[in-house]
């Protein structure tokens, strides 16, 4: 979303993410990925996660399922995806254009502060990212090749982690 957040500013947006990862890891994941937003931190899932639905109960580390909202400023929801699981990632294409829709005046970006970060034990450095999302590519390929009825999903995620790379490129470049 870092990628599409002007976009959303001009449209009078916001971007908010929740995460169950503690403010900690959190503060790593903006610090690295360079987010010009804030993670809040809900690692019990009762402050958002379980009220917007996206808890997945069939996972044992007690993640969310990633998800967008568009939410109104009169706090109704008019746009939300979310994904089947942690490897589903929807397009945020469609909740802009549901934001635009809505025809709010620009924001400016938000001060906020980033506390003390400690990246978790499996956290990627920038550097190894790119050839992580290039393998997992190739590999859905290969899987695409296998069996053809994930040929939509493995075509979803090809895109999906070609888009990565070429984030994680420009990461790693801006140093």
């Amino acid at each position: 979303m870092s990628d599409r957040y002007e976009k959303i500013t001009e449209a009078g947006g916001r971007i908010v993410c929740v995460s169950v990862d503690s403010p900690f890891r959190n503060a790593a994941l903006i610090e690295k990925l360079k987010l010009p937003f804030p993670i809040l931190s809900d690692p019990d899932r009762s402050g958002a996660i379980e009220p917007y639905g996206v808890a997945d109960p069939k996972d044992e580390r007690n993640i969310a399922r990633p998800a967008m909202f568009v939410v109104a400023p009169d706090r109704e929801v008019v746009y939300s995806a979310v994904s089947r699981d942690y490897a589903d990632r929807t397009s945020e294409e469609a909740a802009v254009a549901s934001l635009i829709e809505l025809g709010l005046p620009p924001t400016t970006p938000e001060e906020f502060e980033v506390g003390p970060a400690e990246p978790g034990p499996y956290a990627m450095k920038v550097e190894t990212m790119e050839p992580y999302y290039r393998g997992a590519m190739f590999a859905v390929r290969a899987l695409r090749g296998r069996h053809p009825g994930i040929a939509d999903d493995a075509t979803d995620y090809v895109a999906q982690m070609k888009r990565y790379v070429e984030l994680s490129k420009a990461l790693r470049e801006d140093g």
